[in-house]
């Protein structure tokens, strides 16, 4: 699957199309570019200038200063693809570029090697107390005892957040003798076995056990101050800590007040809050903490590695090949799109809310099962929706249709797609199970009504229909009376209006349209099989997010065995 359309490297008049390189990027990636197209570099020309000629391009190479807004793309008449030359495309419009069907693409990949090289300097830096020696020496002092550091051998470094950075480093601190221990429930525990890492079942027993512990966590709402003093609390004595990820994801002042008090011997930072910054609380009268501005993905080769990435990008994309960076969706014909279209959004929020209800920490496999008349049709695309939608603010780069699979790859999550050309009950279903820890979690959906609104008609076997919503919470409990009344008193007690709610209760027989759908105890045992059939789930859809100490109190009431707040978009 092709994820630009076919398109060759001239201009409907037969001419070399034409690429603007706006901001500086390595010689490499020019001449690059040259050997394809007609190349322009206008690194020095003005806002009003661009906006004047970007009408004449079909190509465009940018890094971060350039703003790509709709404004502006509305004069691109004849551009084809926007190059990102670096991780971030915060500034790029990339719903105004997918309406006019132009791919945004970056290098996701070309900081990842210097991010965790960067990751270990400050690592060694902390340890052995580098700048502040440096200081010293250069301000005239010799205080060989005052700088005392600690070795890296045997001791425990924590990751929170695996991912490919997060890897890397892993990778190298073991070739310091470090043991490594790692949180991450969306990676497999035989991608632990792999890199000889051990597997954390919680961020407390990193806590517990780390004399380092550096965050490679993607920043969302739930990850927004990771490490609070709630975390700082369960720390071994004397932790040291590092981020070289996203600014935000340590709370500032809980940091402070645990460096003041000694629970944290000290810490390397590479990101802030707020950038750029040089009024920031620890950045004077803190000798055990170590800051550098922002210098993760700063080295010759990332910025060449970048710039060469993102111009392959850009001739994949003029020249028909595949957009393996691509941010927005990926071509597919357009008779098979008028079909599958519509099932987009559905793939992704099914994806989403199977990963949200595996509560183990060791994903193994997802599954997407395509049932009835969409199973006639190539659907590999929402294949790759529903992978998105399941690692969706779980990984620490940004998720898209197209380097889904690989993302997947890398976390040792298999990955299974079956179609099935009858679907019981419906004309078209998606079915989608994320195994986790043994356990399998399955639910399904489909299109209603002449739009083909997403609808959630299946929880773990018990059939309901309910329209899915920005956010979904759903409940596990006892298929006795009055559970549903017991949730819409607590809600009531704390203003969330509920918008709708559906409850499944026995299970239906889900092998009749090809894919059997266990209970949670994964159908091994008869004894365990019989008590998950007696539970029910509920769905409820409200104009807010329910708050994780709202879900808490309804499931430590009686009869209540979990609950789940999504946000599904």
């Amino acid at each position: 699957m092709s994820a630009a359309p076919a398109r060759g490297a001239t201009t409907a008049a037969g001419a070399r199309a034409k690429v603007l390189v706006k901001e500086k990027i390595g010689d490499a990636g020019v001449e690059l570019l040259r050997e394809h197209f007609d190349v322009e570099l206008g690194i020095d020309w003005s806002d009003d200038e661009l906006a004047e000629r970007i009408g004449e391009y079909q190509g465009i190479l940018i890094r971060s200063a350039t703003k790509m807004s709709a404004e502006l793309i509305a004069h691109a008449s004849e551009l084809r693809v926007i190059g990102r030359a670096g991780v971030g495309v915060d500034n790029v419009d990339v719903d105004a570029a997918t309406r006019r069907g132009i791919v945004v693409a970056n290098a996701p990949q070309s900081n990842v090697v210097t991010a965790a090289e960067h990751t270990m300097a400050l690592l060694l830096a902390l340890a052995r107390n580098i700048p502040q020696a440096h200081v010293s020496l250069t301000g005239g002092k010799w205080e060989r005892s005052k700088f005392t550091g600690v070795e890296l051998y045997e001791k425990t470094l924590g990751v929170l957040g695996f991912g490919r950075i997060g890897q890397l480093v892993a990778h190298r601190a073991r070739g310091f003798g470090m043991r490594v221990l790692a949180f991450d429930p969306f990676v497999s525990a035989e991608r632990y076995r792999e890199l000889g890492v051990e597997k954390a079942a919680s961020s407390d027993e990193v806590y517990a056990q780390a004399d380092f512990i550096t965050v490679h966590l993607p920043k969302t709402p739930e990850t927004e101050g990771w490490l609070d003093a709630d975390a700082f609390a369960k720390m071994r004595d004397g932790v040291r800590i590092l981020n070289v990820a996203r600014g935000g994801l340590i709370d500032d002042q809980a940091l402070k007040s645990a460096l003041d008090s000694g629970k944290v011997g000290g810490a390397a930072l590479d990101v802030f809050p707020a950038e750029p910054i040089t009024d920031y609380p620890l950045f004077s009268g803190y000798p055990n903490v170590v800051v550098t501005p922002h210098l993760g993905a700063s080295t010759a080769e990332a910025t060449d590695r970048a710039g060469y990435q993102s111009a392959e990008q850009v001739v994949a994309a003029l020249t028909g090949g595949v957009v393996s960076t691509a941010v927005n969706i990926p071509s597919i014909e357009a008779e098979d799109m008028e079909v599958l279209g519509p099932f987009l959004p559905l793939g992704t929020q099914l994806g989403r809310l199977a990963m949200a209800l595996a509560e183990s920490s060791s994903v193994e496999r997802i599954e997407a099962a395509f049932l009835g008349r969409i199973a006639e049709f190539d659907t590999r695309l929402l294949t790759l929706a529903v992978i998105g939608g399941a690692l969706q603010g779980r990984t620490e780069e940004q998720v898209n249709l197209v380097n889904a699979p690989s993302m997947a790859e890398e976390r040792g999550i298999v990955v299974e797609e079956r179609s099935v050309s009858e679907a019981q009950d419906f004309h078209e279903l998606i079915r989608v199970t994320v195994v986790a820890g043994g356990e399998r979690v399955a639910v399904a959906g489909t299109g209603i009504g002449p739009g083909r609104v997403p609808h959630l008609v299946e929880v773990q076997g018990r059939r309901l229909t309910i329209e899915l919503a920005r956010f979904v919470t759903v409940f596990r409990y006892a298929d006795l009376p009055g559970m549903i009344g017991r949730v819409g008193t607590i809600f009531g007690k704390h203003g969330i209006n509920i918008s709708s709610a559906a409850v499944g209760h026995t299970p239906d027989d889900a092998s009749r349209d090809g894919a059997p759908a266990k209970g949670a105890a994964g159908g091994e045992d008869e004894q365990a099989e019989h008590q998950a059939q007696r539970l029910a789930a509920m769905v409820v859809t409200t104009d807010v997010l329910v708050p994780a100490e709202v879900v808490r109190e309804i499931v430590a009431l009686d009869g209540f065995v979990g609950g789940w707040a999504v946000v599904l978009r």
